[in-house]
């Protein structure tokens, strides 16, 4: 494969009241369009109208790409301070009620609304995606199976979203809790070819179920756009340094698992059990919890975690010039996600006796000035 495994970033954003930092129902007149002209292609609407997903182009350079990441962050912040807006970018929305949520107007989303139909306005939540591109499209999928094992500490790292409707939900990523209430998403299903995924999209799309393998809404799965294998676990990072990290992670995992195809060559069903457990734990305890370790059949911290993974992928990472950003990896586990942030925030000012209400709203300006750091 090529030394460099190109990439690309894609990103969620809330699109959220200037002053209140209250999700907007209605994306307002103007504003989008205004955001295409300054952004172009690289700038789209998203299911609710109150997201906003931007794009990066395709990189090589780490470097390159964070500076891209870092200028589209920020046109997109002016753009939305000259008509009142802020963006914020999380995994949820510490306040956003979802019953109160409109869809975006498009003909793909009546038809995905349609079929999703309480699910879909439910989906209130930002992710990021990154693709790695393949020499060899025909081995997609045997890597998409093989990196599933790694995906709950992704994961992990990711996490951004501990509210929901007002509440603390206890778990430090709750948006996969309710983003995997849709179909055909998770961890995904353990197809040992690219012929026996083929089957599987062509006969849902020739029962009239899906369009196209578009909706296949997976962790990680082979784009149907671009010669890539696209993670889409992670919540969307508040901050700009966890998402290179995290892209630093994945872009090493998938040249290692390329080069070195013994590695999880036999997944058994108790691997995929295990991996949903660790899965489940991510979301619950974000950096600071364990998972099971199947060999050892026992516990081990995120932190061993990360560093067994590291050691493994380092080579992959100084090849591509990455390593850097994977080393915040440890910077995330020792400082904490975003959600530890917000919530850091949110328990500082109920200790100054601030409302519940203005708690909130304290995170939700943390998270605000975060995204455009």
């Amino acid at each position: 494969m090529s030394d460099t495994c190109r990439f690309g970033i894609e990103e969620e954003f809330f699109v959220v009241d200037g002053e209140t930092k209250a999700v907007m129902r209605r994306m307002p007149q103007g504003f989008f369009e205004a955001a295409k002209t300054r952004l172009g292609d690289r700038v789209k609407g998203e299911l609710l109208q109150s997201q906003i997903e931007l794009s990066s182009s395709v990189h090589s350079d780490t470097t390159a790409a964070r500076n891209e990441m870092k200028a589209m962050r920020g046109m997109l912040g002016e753009v939305a301070a000259s008509h009142g807006l802020s963006i914020l970018a999380s995994g949820t929305h510490p306040t956003a009620m979802w019953a109160t949520q409109r869809a975006s107007e498009a003909k793909r989303y009546d038809s995905v609304m349609h079929d999703l139909q309480m699910l879909g306005q439910r989906n209130i939540v930002c992710g990021m995606h990154v693709h790695a591109e393949f020499d060899d499209l025909s081995k997609r999928v045997d890597v998409m199976s093989r990196i599933m094992p790694f995906v709950p500490l992704i994961i992990a790292l990711s996490t951004s979203s501990p509210f929901w409707q007002s509440r603390s939900t206890g778990l430090m990523g709750y948006r996969l809790a309710a983003y995997d209430e849709l179909p055909r998403t998770g961890l995904g299903e353990q197809f040992s070819t690219q012929a026996e995924y083929d089957d599987y999209v062509s006969l849902l799309v020739e029962a009239r179920i899906i369009e196209d393998s578009s909706y296949v809404w997976w962790a990680v799965r082979p784009s149907r756009r671009f010669p890539t294998l696209e993670l889409r676990a992670p919540d969307c990072c508040t901050k700009l340094d966890d998402t290179m990290a995290i892209a630093a992670l994945y872009r090493s995992l998938v040249r290692h698992l390329i080069r070195n195809p013994e590695v999880n060559a036999k997944l058994s069903p108790v691997t995929r059990a295990i991996s949903e457990e660790n899965k489940w734990r991510a979301q619950r305890y974000g950096v600071h919890g364990s998972f099971v370790d199947e060999a050892r059949r026992t516990t081990i911290t995120i932190s061993q975690a990360l560093a067994e993974v590291m050691d493994m992928v380092q080579d992959e990472a100084e090849a591509m010039g990455c390593a850097e950003d994977l080393a915040h990896c440890r910077t995330i586990v020792a400082e904490g996600s975003s959600a530890d942030g917000q919530l850091t925030v949110w328990k500082s000012a109920l200790s100054l006796a601030e409302t519940p209400h203005d708690a909130l709203r304290a995170v939700k300006t943390w998270i605000a000035q975060e995204t455009l750091q």
